[in-house]
């Protein structure tokens, strides 16, 4: 008598892989994944993982993965921030906030908030900011800098060849930078977590 194939465990394992890897593995590495010993098992697999909506397969026989697996969250409409208006709910598109957030992820890292010198610019003490590395700031983008050795998230602004950064709470002065300004990203997303 067959065995019976465990369809979520085996998803589980790809979906561990891909949260590690953020890619699907290839044929080989599937053979290692599943303990299979012939191609035929995995990409019989394969289409059971596809029947239950866990990946699509290309005309190449290479798998896609679906909301199942990368953690897609479904959008399901859309919500009015002033008067209230009827609402249906309809299942608009599943969305990874991975990909809906992080435009490049090799360039991308992620710091935990300490200190009150952006609250006017709404990012708050224990929010996590998104920084994207690699791109020259402009004037008014939030970036994270170390000045003179010393590290902070503050607005860049630049005039001619002055460079300052700029906070974003009266408590606090603009500082300028008397030795040394390296910008280590800008900030591109904040998040917060509401308990």
């Amino acid at each position: 008598m067959p065995r019976r194939m465990d369809i979520r465990e085996r998803a589980n394992r790809l979906r561990d892989f891909y949260a590690a890897e953020r890619r699907m593995p290839g044929y080989n590495e599937m053979l290692r994944i599943f303990q299979y010993k012939s191609k035929n098992a995995v990409h019989g697999l394969l289409r059971k993982l596809e029947q239950h909506g866990y990946i699509t397969l290309t005309g190449k026989g290479q798998a896609a993965p679906t909301g199942k697996i990368t953690g897609a969250i479904r959008l399901v409409g859309a919500v009015q921030a002033g008067f209230p208006s009827p609402a249906e709910e309809e299942l608009l598109d599943t969305l990874s906030l991975d990909e809906f957030l992080v435009e490049r992820p090799d360039a991308t890292f992620m710091l935990k908030v300490t200190g009150d010198s952006m609250i006017d610019a709404g990012i708050l003490p224990e929010d996590i900011v998104l920084v994207e590395k690699g791109k020259e700031p402009k004037t008014n983008d939030i970036v994270i800098a170390q000045v003179d050795g010393e590290w902070t998230m503050k607005f860049f602004v630049k005039r001619g060849r002055i460079i300052w950064l700029e906070p974003a709470n009266k408590k606090y002065r603009p500082i300028k930078p008397e030795q040394s300004l390296e910008i280590a990203g800008i900030v591109r997303t904040v998040i917060r977590k509401y308990s």
